[in-house]
């Protein structure tokens, strides 16, 4: 997976249609055009965790500089919403996790989209029922919230719960899980177009590679219809 996913993001990164311009929802033609580009937000903004499912414990600490690529599937909205025709939206992040008492991990991130008016910010709450060793596999369950800022007639906001399962491996823990995603997507009144709720399951898989403090975490997400690969570089402990 770690092969894939690296060149695969460099890739999309030097090669695709990667969006670039100020989204205005108020350009789009239809109540479906407006539903189709509130789906691609939810698979691209919704929160994506990219870490193993431990308890990191009471000093444990993760931070990372992530970003995390999401293939659009309504492109030709895109280009109407934006001007330019999009296959990709590209969403960098500061990503930062703590650990706390009783099997308890915390987290958010913050982004602010290059040449685009995306400004977005995220947390979550995790339970480890089981904390997970060098010995046992880990199981916890997340609950997570994101906030789109920045769009000024569009109000967007994703929850999200899901289940996720780990096992270290040396230097190295896999890690798989499931989960569900709920978006509100409100437009302002001028747009004249009627509020969505999209609703979508979300599946991943990920690998966690840690050496002494340094630490480098992919993962493949998908969320609807849409895949996201993300990576994340920082210090986790």
């Amino acid at each position: 997976m770690q092969r894939f996913l690296l060149p695969a993001l460099c890739s999309m990164l030097v090669s695709g249609s990667i969006m670039a311009g100020d989204i205005d929802v108020g350009n789009l033609p239809t109540q479906a055009d407006f539903k189709n580009i509130s789906k691609d937000l939810t698979g691209a903004l919704s929160y994506k965790a990219v870490q193993p499912a431990e308890a990191m414990g009471l000093t444990g600490f993760d931070i990372g500089i992530e970003l995390g690529v999401t293939e659009l599937k309504h492109g030709n909205i895109w280009k109407t919403a934006t001007g330019s025709e999009e296959n990709w939206l590209p969403v960098p992040k500061l990503h930062i996790s703590k650990g706390l008492p009783f099997d308890i991990n915390v987290g958010a991130f913050y982004t602010q989209v290059p040449d685009s008016n995306i400004k977005l910010w995220g947390a979550e709450l995790s339970y480890a029922i089981l904390a997970g060793s060098t010995l046992s596999p880990a199981l916890a369950v997340r609950g997570a919230y994101t906030k789109l800022t920045g769009i000024s007639e569009l109000d967007f906001e994703t929850k999200s719960i899901d289940v996720s399962f780990s096992k270290g491996l040396a230097m190295f823990t896999p890690f798989v899980g499931v989960g569900y995603v709920w978006a509100d997507s409100t437009p302002d009144a001028s747009t004249g177009f009627a509020s969505e709720s999209i609703k979508a399951p979300k599946i991943f898989a990920g690998l966690n590679f840690n050496i002494a403090l340094g630490n480098l975490a992919i993962e493949a997400d998908k969320t609807g219809d849409n895949m996201t690969y993300s990576a994340k570089l920082g210090l986790r402990f």
